[in-house]
């Protein structure tokens, strides 16, 4: 059974960092593009950032662009994001989310908290 378990959330300044992790486990971690989006209270799901399998390529969305950075661990089958520079406008549930072939799986998600 595929899991995704998020970690490193909590609440910070605005200015501030935090690093998520997520580690998976039930599966092939190594051979899946990975991502991560968020949810802010009262808005939709939204793509934050995406890596590639061998994390030879990445993608942000133009909110968090500069500011994050995604990264891969294949031998730790783990996930990371790396959030500097941190707005009150980045407050979210942040999720992680594995493209395994056909099957898509979500971790119950990680809250972030920015205060001004």
């Amino acid at each position: 059974q595929v899991r995704l378990v998020e970690s490193g959330g909590g609440e910070v300044q605005t200015g501030g960092s935090l690093r998520l992790s997520c580690v998976v486990s039930g599966g092939t971690f190594s051979t899946w593009p990975m991502n991560w989006f968020r949810q802010a209270p009262g808005k939709e799901r939204e793509f934050v950032a995406g890596i590639s399998a061998r994390a030879d390529l990445t993608s942000y969305s133009d909110s968090v662009k500069g500011r994050y950075t995604i990264s891969r661990d294949n031998a730790k089958n783990t996930l990371y994001l790396q959030m500097n520079s941190l707005k009150p406008e980045d407050t979210a549930v942040y999720f992680c989310h594995a493209e395994a072939g056909r099957m898509r799986y979500w971790g119950k998600g990680t809250l972030v908290t920015v205060s001004s």
